[in-house]
């Protein structure tokens, strides 16, 4: 998106004041303050990540000024301040805590730096709509004299791609909806569809094959793009003139946030492709999904939004059932797209999806929770998930990809394949998303998405919204895949062992409880999570050797075990559980009519 030409009415300025001490310093300067006294308030959220996480703890001090002048700021609630009234230029100036090495906050150190503009960007309230313009300086020392900077936003005249200097937003939203990277990054381009898109990638990679993962990312953007405008000129189907990947790498670590023109990612150095392995890792494929997801969300959520989210209120949670549609369409469409573009096989795809049923058949909250409750409560349940989480609640991101697989196939089966959900998206993408930032903008209303998806495809979908959507039954996926000449079905566990119904946590030596399934056996026998198993019939319990011991027994018999629960010894007696199935398999089937179905479902 281009910024205007409009006059500059706010001013923000940041540098790594410390990166020894991880502080950002930043000032606002606003030419025209509220006459009664300018309100300042910092985002307690941010877009895309469902949680209230009150980024304003991390102010560590904050002053006013008005022409040279202290005056006062008083603080009126836990992320708001209000200056004393003025008359001239008002500067607020405030350093910034920044340790949170993930892709929601900001992290600062000697090595690089990383901000969201939700964690140091205060707003100033009455002047949201008016553009913004952010100075990103250089820190001092010869040390980061080879420091670069990388950001979606547009640069201002005189300064310089990939340089610190001064960029441009068209107002608040577009200025902490664009995240920033500075430091010593690798940095690469691919055009996908004639438009530009920058991967920077921080952190040491050894023997990174670069090419191959800009070769990789750019067949997932353009199949992607395609999707949404399939008759379009090159450029007019892309929503952005320029798109930057973000990439933080670190030794274990996973995560991405969705931007409106870019994306933060953080992942492991180890799932990066290496020069000389032409072989795809499960790791490399894991993270292309990610990168498919992230750039997926362009389109779905970033601009197709729940109109509870048009606009975001960022002082407060926002409610919406629908980011199953929103989180879990996404999550089908990623792997999808991976195999649509060509970068994996479809035998891979099918070992994705199973891996997905099996994680969503694996906890009986999916028998409590419908994914729409589970979109609303996603600020007080699915981002403060607990040691009873897999008993009570359901993802909306894994049920929710499924509910999508089930009802791509189902349109694909009920039109004889002339429509799918590759229609119903690209019709929301015309009637809500195209327009989104050009004019007035408005999301989808919780209950018009029915109606929208029958109109589309023609379908009486009432019966599919009762049971996937506002049910807790299970999906009848393995019929849908059959239609497309695909066998689903649950692997029995070669081991044949027993299981206890519990997932354990090692601590060194120790085993811990770290979840106790509903029904399962270690509930019955009177178990809870953080107990610490210590005996099973008088042989000690370690982390290297619990499996072994339960090969050792059958289902259905009966062992004396014992354990602490804080520091008190417990004995019980415990019925071993048949074998849990913990792995599904997907495979195809001869039928030839079906194998043109699937062809079509997974080429589009």
């Amino acid at each position: 998106m281009k910024a205007t030409s409009a006059p500059i009415a706010v001013r923000y300025a940041i540098v790594p004041k410390s990166p020894a001490a991880h502080l950002f310093e930043v000032t606002v300067t606003v030419s025209n303050p509220a006459p009664e006294g300018q309100r300042f308030t910092l985002p307690a959220w941010i877009p895309g990540s469902y949680m209230v996480r009150e980024f304003a703890r991390n102010i560590v001090t904050i002053g006013a000024t008005c022409r040279g002048r202290k005056i006062a700021l008083d603080k009126l609630d836990k992320h708001t301040w209000q200056a004393a009234p003025c008359k001239g230029t008002l500067i607020v100036t405030y350093d910034v805590y920044a340790w949170d090495l993930s892709v929601r906050a900001a992290h600062l150190d000697d090595t690089h730096g990383f901000f969201n503009g939700t964690s140091v960007f205060l707003r100033v309230q009455g002047q949201e709509h008016a553009p913004c313009e952010i100075d990103v300086l250089r820190p001092r020392g010869a040390a980061f004299k080879a420091w670069r900077v990388a950001t979606a936003l547009e640069p201002a005249q005189g300064t310089a791609a990939l340089d610190f200097g001064r960029y441009l937003a068209v107002d608040y939203d577009e200025l902490i909806d664009s995240p920033v990277e500075m430091g010593t990054f690798v940095h690469g381009t691919f055009k996908a569809c004639g438009v530009t898109h920058e991967v920077a990638i921080t952190g040491p990679v050894p023997n990174l094959d670069l090419d191959r993962l800009l070769r990789d990312m750019k067949k997932i953007c353009e199949a992607q793009i395609r999707l949404f405008e399939p008759g379009a000129s090159s450029r007019s189907r892309v929503p952005m003139s320029r798109y930057v990947f973000l990439l933080m790498t670190v030794g274990d670590g996973y995560g991405g946030l969705e931007h409106r023109a870019s994306t933060a990612l953080l992942a492991s150095r180890n799932d990066l492709p290496v020069q000389g392995q032409a072989r795809m890792s499960d790791a490399y494929r894991g993270f292309l999904g990610l990168v498919s997801h992230e750039y997926f969300h362009t389109w779905n959520v970033k601009r197709i939004k729940p109109a509870a989210f048009a606009p975001y209120t960022l002082d407060q949670e926002n409610y919406t059932r629908l980011l199953w549609l929103f989180e879990g369409f996404t999550s089908y469409y990623d792997d999808l797209m991976l195999v649509r573009s060509g970068v994996i096989a479809p035998k891979d795809y099918y070992e994705l999806v199973a891996k997905t049923v099996a994680n969503v058949l694996r906890g009986s909250g999916r028998l409590k929770q419908t994914v729409a409750e589970s979109s609303f409560d996603a600020w007080t349940k699915y981002y403060r998930q607990d040691e009873n989480a897999p008993n009570a609640i359901v993802s909306y991101y894994t049920k929710g990809s499924l509910v999508a697989l089930a009802l791509d196939l189902t349109i694909r089966a009920q039109t004889r394949g002339q429509k799918s959900l590759d229609d119903v998206m690209r019709a929301l993408w015309q009637r809500y998303g195209r327009d989104f930032y050009r004019g007035a903008p408005e999301g989808i209303a919780e209950d018009a998405v029915q109606p929208f998806f029958e109109a589309v495809s023609g379908l009486d979908l009432s019966a599919f919204f009762a049971t996937a959507i506002n049910g807790t039954r299970d999906l009848p996926l393995a019929t849908l895949l059959e239609r497309v000449g695909l066998t689903l079905e649950p692997v029995t566990p070669e081991n044949g062992r027993p299981a206890m119904g519990v997932k354990t946590a090692k601590r060194g030596d120790e085993v811990t409880l770290a979840q106790v399934l509903d029904g399962g056996a270690a509930q019955a026998a009177g178990l809870s999570a953080g107990d610490s198993l210590v005996a099973i019939d008088g042989l000690r319990v370690t982390s290297g050797n619990l499996d072994k011991l339960l090969e050792r027994y059958r289902p259905g018999d009966r062992v004396t075990l014992h354990a602490f629960r804080r520091d008190e010894l417990r004995e019980t007696s415990l019925t071993l559980d048949a074998p849990e199935v913990s792995q599904y398999r997907i495979t195809e089937t001869r039928d030839r009519a079906a194998a043109q179905r699937r062809e079509k479902w997974l080429t589009a």
